[in-house]
């Protein structure tokens, strides 16, 4: 992934959320040219969105501030988020896809995650400027938080929605946002069967760095980084943490013959040197010059379906979904194949001849138009519709007032029933990141069920599902 500029005022949050403000933004009296994006340090591509939209309404000449949904969650529990979900990608990728897997069929998480979201309500509100226009969240989490704020009319500015994958889980089609930005018809068609109401296609959201390249900056690009100057190139990526089953899929593409593996492992820099002692010669760790390394490459191969991929179609880079990380994984791939911008390899015996055609024939052709297509009329795409509700004010729904139980409820809960609730999401997060060690057992895998039960995540008493992703 690209190198991601620093996100805009967290350190100065914390101090914002301790100061005295009103407990609702006031309504507007006249245009505001502030918008405040919300994202989440869970990997890089909502962060990466986030960092796009930023530099985009920038240009539009409109004042933008970013928070990290993380930083608003108390106790340092947005932490013990991010590097719980980062350790259960590596140790137990089997409890996330049981996870994604349940909030899909539930159609979202369950009364434990909404109640550690909303601890971050009250610091969401006293975080945004009074001249805040509109609010934009590249996150599930964060689009969950402001949209209760604006049906509890606590929030009277537009809140927007960018979706950054193509597929479109349950968590990311929250009641009270005014509008979901989606970067193509597909993921746009799935979240209105999840229930949004105004759903826009706008494109996607991508460094303009990322463009086809000329064929001299081609070899350029391949003599900076030291790659061979003719051979195929198949350029593998497995997102800012390195994650799934990359050492695998290196040693596959390279005894294929398809083509030459060069694989960009993030910031799992032991991975790097675990390929390059395997004989994979062109193994990197962070890249700052995606933009470069693409346009060297001949075929991308990627097992997220986030960013990169965006990116890579952009470049004019055909892309390959192989053997795909679980939850989002296959379920973005899916939805790339259905799109026709990605071909999504599910047999191992196909690895050879589909990376041929995309390199070298009219599949390749065909996917690389596709994929240069979602730019072809995008301008600046999302942060158009964005900059225009700042600007120039849309109609706003009459919000929603809580129900007077709920009202009550909020205003004696004592803070250490929030610290307990908080406390207790914090462990569960913990749990599942250290699934591994106890999913061996009878007793571990009761534990599990019931971390899945605390958070309304498993399967319901008696009741048979199947377990996969959405196909």
């Amino acid at each position: 992934m690209p190198h991601l500029g620093s996100t805009v005022h967290l350190r100065a949050l914390a101090a914002a959320a301790l100061s005295p403000r009103p407990a609702a933004t006031p309504r507007r009296t006249a245009p505001a040219e502030r918008v405040v994006i919300v994202s989440a340090s869970i990997g890089a591509g909502h962060d990466g969105a986030a960092h796009e939209l930023h530099r985009r309404l920038r240009a539009a000449g409109v004042t933008v501030d970013r928070y990290d949904l993380l930083d608003l969650l108390p106790a340092r529990v947005g932490r013990a988020v991010r590097d719980g979900y980062h350790r259960m990608l590596v140790r137990a990728p089997w409890v996330y896809q049981r996870i994604y897997s349940s909030t899909e069929r539930a159609g979202g998480g369950g009364p434990l995650a909404r109640a550690l979201l909303r601890t971050a309500e009250d610091r969401m509100l006293r975080a945004l400027p009074a001249d805040t226009g509109a609010v934009v969240s590249t996150y599930p989490g964060a689009s969950r938080v402001l949209g209760r704020l604006r049906l509890a009319g606590r929030l009277d500015v537009p809140v927007f929605t960018y979706l950054t994958d193509f597929s479109v889980h349950p968590l990311w089609v929250a009641d009270g946002v005014d509008v979901h930005l989606a970067a193509h018809a597909v993921p746009a068609a799935q979240a209105r069967a999840l229930g949004a109401g105004d759903v826009r296609v706008g494109g996607p959201v991508v460094d303009p760095r990322f463009r086809p390249p000329q064929e001299a900056e081609r070899s350029a690009a391949r003599a900076r980084f030291a790659l061979p100057a003719a051979a195929p190139l198949a350029l593998l990526v497995a997102g800012s943490w390195g994650v799934g089953p990359v050492r695998q899929v290196a040693l596959e593409l390279r005894d294929c013959g398809a083509a030459v593996p060069v694989v960009v492992c993030g910031r799992n820099e032991a991975l790097a040197r675990q390929l390059r002692e395997d004989g994979i010669e062109h193994a990197y760790g962070w890249v700052d010059d995606m933009p470069g390394l693409m346009h060297a490459a001949d075929v991308l191969v990627q097992n997220a379906g986030g960013l990169t991929s965006l990116e890579a179609f952009a470049a004019g880079l055909p892309v390959a979904s192989y053997r795909c990380i679980p939850g989002h994984g296959p379920a973005n791939a899916a939805a790339l194949d259905e799109a026709g911008v990605a071909a999504w390899i599910q047999d191992a015996a196909e690895l050879k001849d589909v990376l041929c055609d995309l390199i070298d024939g009219p599949r390749g052709l065909l996917q690389r138009e596709a994929g240069l297509a979602l730019f072809a009329a995008a301008g600046r795409g999302p942060a158009d519709a964005i900059a225009r509700a700042c600007g120039d004010g849309v109609p706003l729904p009459a919000p929603l007032a809580p129900a007077p139980s709920a009202v009550r409820r909020t205003r004696t809960r004592p803070a250490v029933r929030r610290l307990a609730a908080t406390a207790a999401a914090a462990c569960t997060v913990w749990a599942c990141a250290v699934g591994t060690a106890v999913a061996t057992t009878d007793t571990g895998t009761g534990v599990m069920h019931a971390i899945g039960r605390s958070l309304d995540l498993d399967d319901p008493p008696h009741t048979h599902h199947p377990e996969g992703h959405r196909s």
